[in-house]
């Protein structure tokens, strides 16, 4: 019995006891606190908008479109000649972007740092920009995860999440990738049955199958109303492996959930990628999107980290552009804003 305690202590370390830490792991950063009212008006903005009917393209321009391409996929359109379709896009970037989540980041920055000393040694100028360049990507990869936890942002994503009128909720999040926000949404609405869609198979069994066991999530516990911590085994969690368009379910889901989708899709296209919101939701069900936010330091974010991020067409956004969107479509926009280096919206259907 004391070593089944033990067992599921080191499977399943945070208790209630944890609540208001936050902890650095090598991979990634725990954040279980709550945030103050002065804390949320700090990193969260919200209802830039008073009125989406009088907002205009000419007042707010285009997003921006990120066209630095990673080297893969460069050297792919060189051999094949002809552009990268979506699904090779997809499944290069998911497999870069889960080896450097799965890094032991201190243990590599001196790794790299060394690789870096060992270039200056060799007075070869290529060997020497290689390694700088993979010194700087690391050093820019840990401050924007594991310092700032800009990435899955806890706090930010609760913010966003809070206040939703469900009881045991179906959430739908399409291109879920590792599923991160749809398991927070779980854990934050008791009950939730989850479906979870990528057309991707490594993102089920590589991206998600590898998210860890050990995290925690902050959410609620309906017989005390205090908060509790949740892991991702306590949650009702189906991954489906299939084309958004080619899914069965009628409107049948509470919420409908993407983050990172919307901004990969041309305008010519973006219609079609809003439609996806509408055709899973139930009457008065929430659609709740996330999209990078347009700024400085995330066009530097993707420049540097180019070969790991951009495999794929991608647009930069102000919260009112992507806001624009959804409200063209057909969508009114309930809450908007933005949380540290994403723009968030909840929508629902007019």
């Amino acid at each position: 019995m004391k070593e089944a305690a033990l067992e599921n202590r080191s499977s399943k370390p945070y208790h209630e006891e944890d609540i208001g830490k936050t902890t650095v792991h090598p991979q990634y950063r725990v954040d279980l606190r709550k945030y103050s009212e002065k804390e949320y008006n700090k990193f969260v903005r919200v209802n830039t908008v008073s009125d989406w009917s009088m907002l205009s393209w000419q007042d707010i321009g285009k997003p921006f479109e990120v066209k630095k391409y990673a080297k893969e996929r460069e050297a792919w359109e060189k051999t094949h000649e002809k552009a990268m379709d979506p699904h090779t896009s997809w499944t290069y970037f998911n497999r870069a972007f889960h080896e450097w989540f799965m890094k032991d980041v201190p243990l590599e920055k001196d790794r790299t740092k060394q690789e870096f000393l060992s270039s200056l040694r060799s007075f070869q100028p290529s060997e020497v920009s290689h390694a700088l360049g993979n010194l700087v990507q690391l050093h820019l990869w840990n401050y924007v995860h594991r310092i700032q936890d800009g990435i899955w942002d806890p706090r930010g994503k609760r913010a966003l999440f809070q206040g939703l009128l469900v009881h045991r909720p179906r959430i739908l999040f399409l291109g879920a990738a590792e599923g991160y926000e749809a398991m927070q949404l779980g854990a934050m609405y008791p009950g939730a049955e989850i479906v979870m869609v990528d057309y991707d198979e490594y993102c089920k069994t590589t991206r998600f199958a590898e998210f860890p066991e050990s995290y925690p999530f902050l959410g609620h516990n309906p017989k005390t109303g205090q908060d509790k911590i949740i892991y991702k085994d306590d949650l009702n969690i189906e991954y489906v492996v299939d084309d958004i368009r080619n899914l069965p379910y009628g409107k049948e889901f509470d919420i409908v959930l993407s983050v990172g989708l919307l901004e990969h899709f041309p305008d010519e296209y973006k219609q079609e990628a809003v439609d996806w919101h509408r055709r899973f939701l139930k009457d008065n069900g929430y659609a709740v999107l996330t999209t990078p936010r347009n700024q400085l330091r995330s066009r530097l974010y993707y420049h540097v980290m180019a070969d790991v991020m951009n495999h794929t067409y991608r647009e930069l956004m102000t919260v009112e552009q992507m806001g624009l969107y959804m409200y063209e479509n057909g969508f009114d926009i309930l809450r908007h804003g933005y949380i540290k280096v994403h723009n968030g919206l909840i929508c629902r259907p007019r």
